[in-house]
């Protein structure tokens, strides 16, 4: 598909959004309803990839789904009210607006729980997607056109390289700048308040019309 129109993808966990102190909060209320001890601390320095991966490392394999619901059912009541945007993020979001574009956010976490972060920030997507993955993100990316995909993991890199935008990652999450170059990150920015200087650039050489 060709468009015009800029589209721009988003990852949610620590790109436009610090979960850390909300995701702490919901490991440490499933410790206490499972009688299983998580390093929530420990959790938190490892977002990005599928919750399941993560509790792989405090339960048995029976025990991945049953957990996984009930941490998803306790995330709305204790992650949402203490999850930050990230600075920038509502810039970041508007700066594609600016240039006429649209501002998708392609994420592994629960699509509903993804949706109440974005709602209590108040930073407007044009489309959620969630439930995917490293290279599975390039399904949503090419189903909405991406041409720039911004994440802050080298998942996110292959998710952009995998489906044929532009990487643009940002040095906020749990992966460094040199792994994210590593990893084939064609942009590497220290935050997203560098993004709307650098997507008028961007968009100077031509990129977007």
């Amino acid at each position: 598909m060709t468009s015009h129109t800029l589209t721009v993808g988003f990852d949610l966990d620590m790109t436009l959004i610090d979960s850390r102190p909300g995701i702490k909060a919901a490991y440490q209320a499933l410790s206490a309803a499972t009688g299983t001890y998580v390093d929530a601390d420990l959790a938190v320095t490892r977002l990005g990839p599928p919750l399941e991966h993560e509790l792989r490392n405090w339960f048995p394999e029976e025990e991945i789904q049953e957990t996984a619901d009930l941490y998803r059912e306790i995330y709305t009541t204790h992650a949402i009210e203490p999850t930050l945007a990230m600075p920038g993020a509502r810039e970041a979001v508007a700066a594609v607006r600016a240039h006429g574009g649209r501002a998708i956010v392609v994420t592994a976490k629960h699509e509903p729980n993804a949706k109440l972060h974005l709602t209590h920030l108040g930073i407007e997507a044009d489309a959620v997607i969630g439930w995917l993955w490293a290279e599975a993100k390039a399904v949503a990316l090419r189903e909405h056109d991406a041409a720039v995909y911004v994440g802050d993991h080298t998942g996110d890199v292959r998710g952009a390289r995998t489906a044929g935008a532009l990487s643009v990652a940002v040095a906020t999450g749990p992966c460094d700048a040199a792994e994210l170059r590593a990893a084939g990150a064609d942009v590497v920015l220290g935050s997203l308040t560098e993004f709307p200087g650098w997507l008028d650039v961007y968009a100077a050489r031509g990129a977007v019309s």
